[in-house]
């Protein structure tokens, strides 16, 4: 059994960070593997040690620098990986659909028996790109799992979710699926030496829209950043400092200035 597993390179701003445009400036972002897809990783990679799947394979849409997230997932136990990237991609804000359309490309190529991803990306919080692209792709599809046992000779995945208002509930969903995961799935590994050796001899096939068969149209994006700014306030908090002694008299203070009387 095939296991693919879509990842994504997150970016984290400093607590102090300028705007650039519609942008956060380069130098005040750090790159890492997105939360929830380190929890699909590590899925993946243990249906590999327990003789489930027989290749883990990762894709990710991004540039040359996403290369260094995508070897932490092949540092993990990952086979390979596919990244890609185009020119085009770079000039926009990819939407759900434009990403939906590259994965099915990827997919319709490496034909995998189930498809892990995380449930949302730190980033975006969209958390539709699993779910459109198994609607997309005919598969059956479970999201927010938290629990996952798959039985790969009855072609089933037998799925825990946790749902609102603390609902909990347990399904099978038959292969090929795709499953969006959850935190709490499992315990990340950390990539061990060998691991992060091992990953540089590892495959990372390079792949732009014209491999896939795709033109730029067809992730032409509908979404448009207009403008990026940073939230007003809606109050000044003022963080007392000092001893108890210090702190209550500047309490009190605040409290007459405010009307509040005892």
């Amino acid at each position: 059994m095939k296991v693919l597993v879509t990842v994504k390179e997150v970016a984290e701003a400093d607590d102090d960070f300028a705007i650039e445009g519609t942008d956060i400036a380069e130098s005040d972002l750090e790159y890492d593997l997105n939360e929830w897809d380190d929890y699909a990783v590590e899925a993946a990679v243990q249906l590999a040690e327990a003789g489930v799947a027989d290749e883990v394979v990762t894709v990710t849409v991004g540039p040359e620098r996403a290369e260094e997230t995508i070897r932490m997932a092949l540092a993990k136990g990952a086979d390979r990986a596919v990244r890609v990237w185009d020119d085009a991609l770079g000039s926009g804000f990819p939407d759900v659909a434009s990403k939906v359309d590259l994965f099915e490309a990827v997919v319709d190529e490496e034909e995998p028996d189930l498809i892990l991803g995380g449930v949302q990306a730190a980033d975006t919080g969209f958390g539709a790109t699993g779910v459109a692209l198994a609607e997309r792709i005919g598969f059956e599809h479970a999201a927010v799992v938290n629990h996952l046992d798959v039985d790969a000779d009855a072609g089933v995945a037998h799925v825990h979710r946790e749902l609102e208002g603390g609902v909990e509930e347990l399904t099978d969903v038959d292969l090929p699926a795709v499953l969006t995961v959850q935190t709490g799935l499992n315990e990340p590994r950390y990539a061990s030496l060998r691991g992060i050796r091992q990953a540089q001899r590892k495959e990372i096939a390079a792949t732009d829209l014209s491999d896939l068969g795709l033109t730029d149209a067809d992730v032409e994006s509908a979404l448009t950043i207009t403008e990026m700014y940073e939230p007003e306030s809606e109050s000044d908090a003022e963080i007392i400092e000092g001893d108890a002694g210090e702190s209550a008299s500047r309490l009190a203070e605040v409290l007459r200035e405010k009307g509040v009387s005892a």
